[in-house]
């Protein structure tokens, strides 16, 4: 498996050679301004205590305070959370929010843990990093298998310690805890707004478009649900963890949310065939939209990839050496820092609106997610058309310039 550090180092590489960055300014990017390892001992419901280990990187804040999800996995490790703040860095600055890139994880398996456990967890990781976030500092969000819940405890920890009540010391939270509307379904309407706009670069009508789906958790479960109410599309194919299924006249999100609260899973759904999620990715549709995890898409799968647009939903879903594979074939790469910067935009929204406890309306959460979504895709693009090379480098290309250039005005102190 290829390591997400090196990946995303090598992608930082290759758009500063387009900008001709300066040795000093590359090597001030290429490394985390802070890096924070903790055990998590944790009181579990039969009496014992385990010990978790947990992350916080916080990769660069030239441009504002640190953002980035906190994810809870068994496979969480060091280099991928270094990697995932270095990539919020460059989502932030794509799509022009004042926020540099930091992320979060604990090594667990929440499958296997209760509420409780999961709690008691949540409040001891809040404990030890209380003293590196806070609203103007860092303020974590949800990621993979963490939710508004946690976001909720995180908040009222930090808030215990403080000692007031403390919104915007994150992002996600649930409504009834000052979250925003718009938030639970703005990664997957922030990608659906840029698949919009890459079909039609690619001259294809967005209503009535083929879609594979790969992972159905929030951001692709919600993308199905998006696909058909924005772009009228024809979702003929998804996947979770248990694998895929496959129906060549399209399955309506409803149906498909049904069978899976009710069964635990997307398999065996009626009228449809199981799939792998390797034969997912390489099914012939217009739109293929990777929303599981990292290194799905590399250089033992890309050459067959047969979809014209793939859209990131996930973080480092695609490989560098598929990267160059697929721009070869002519298919249109949304890169992640962009693909899936819709969460992180709203969250920015929703962090405003703490500051003010005045909540906005949906409409004007959405409205506002697609003017900077569509701005920041027709930016990438001229890059990319401009230098002739692939989305993912233009996007980085425009990410690395601004951050580059707030550093350059900042300077190094002392």
């Amino acid at each position: 498996m290829t390591n997400p550090y090196d990946m995303a180092l090598e992608q930082l590489d290759k758009a500063a050679e387009i900008l001709d960055l300066d040795e000093s300014t590359l090597n001030f990017l290429r490394h985390p301004k802070t890096i924070y390892q903790t055990g998590v001992p944790v009181k579990m419901d039969d009496g014992t205590v385990q010990v978790f280990t947990g992350f916080r990187v916080q990769h660069n804040d030239a441009r504002g305070p640190f953002k980035g999800g906190i994810r809870y996995h068994p496979q969480v490790s060091m280099d991928e959370v270094k990697a995932l703040a270095m990539w919020m860095t460059w989502k932030c600055a794509v799509v022009d929010i004042p926020f540099g890139g930091a992320k979060g994880g604990v090594i667990c398996n929440p499958k296997e843990m209760s509420q409780g456990e999961l709690e008691r967890m949540t409040r001891r990781f809040t404990h030890s990093i209380a003293p590196i976030i806070g609203p103007e500092k860092d303020i974590p969000a949800p990621d993979v298998y963490t939710n508004p819940q946690t976001m909720a405890w995180i908040m009222d920890t930090y808030s215990q310690i403080k000692g007031q009540r403390t919104l915007g010391v994150v992002t996600g939270k649930p409504l009834a805890a000052g979250g925003s509307k718009g938030r639970n379904t703005s990664t997957a309407r922030g990608c659906i707004f840029a698949a919009r706009e890459a079909l039609k670069v690619k001259g294809i009508e967005p209503e009535g478009a083929t879609v594979a789906i790969q992972g159905y958790g929030n951001a692709g479960s919600f993308a199905h649900m998006l696909a058909e109410e924005i772009l009228g599309a024809k979702v003929v194919a998804v996947s979770d963890s248990s694998g895929g299924i496959y129906k060549a006249d399209g399955m309506s999100y409803e149906d498909v949310i049904a069978h899976k609260k009710e069964t635990g899973s997307v398999s065996d759904f009626d009228g449809a065939k199981n799939i792998s999620n390797e034969d997912l990715l390489t099914l012939e549709v217009d739109l293929l939209i990777p929303a599981a995890l990292e290194d799905q898409i590399n250089d033992s799968n890309a050459a067959d990839i047969k979809a014209k647009v793939i859209c990131e939903a996930a973080n480092g879903p695609t490989t560098p050496d598929a990267d160059e594979v697929l721009f070869e074939n002519d298919v249109l790469v949304i890169p992640d820092i962009l693909a899936n910067a819709g969460g992180v935009t709203v969250s920015y929204f929703e962090w405003l609106q703490s500051f003010n406890e005045f909540p906005w309306s949906e409409e004007e959460v959405n409205k506002r997610l697609e003017e900077k979504i569509v701005t920041a895709f027709n930016a990438v693009h001229d890059i990319a058309q401009e230098h002739n090379i692939d989305h993912r480098t233009a996007a980085n290309v425009l990410a690395v310039g601004r951050v580059s250039e707030s550093l350059s005005l900042l300077g190094v102190w002392p």
